[in-house]
């Protein structure tokens, strides 16, 4: 897991033809906005959230976002349990955001 600045996630996501964007908030959050191409798995769902995540490609690389940056940082630890060698968490999270977002 690497804890990456605004500026470094989006450099490197830009970049990355092996990137996967997972937004890691609530559904109401997500209604208030989100990064483009996300895909939304809530890390409340807690087993849920597990059983989601065990099917995704552990071969791709991962750029998880939440609100503010610690559900992110969780989810990020956790995948890297699981067996994901690649998964960035998005310090300062969505609500500092100031990309591209869909609204």
């Amino acid at each position: 897991m690497a804890d990456l600045s605004q500026v470094e996630w989006e450099e490197q996501l830009e970049n990355d033809a092996n990137a996967f964007i997972l937004d890691v908030r609530t559904p109401e959050e997500v209604e208030d906005g989100y990064i483009p191409n996300a895909t939304n798995i809530d890390i409340h769902l807690g087993q849920g959230f597990i059983d989601e995540v065990e099917k995704l490609d552990k071969s791709k690389n991962y750029y998880v976002y939440c609100r503010s940056g610690a559900r992110s940082g969780q989810a990020c630890a956790l995948m890297n349990n699981l067996g994901f060698a690649n998964a960035y968490n998005l310090v300062g999270g969505f609500m500092n955001w100031e990309g591209e977002r869909e609204e």
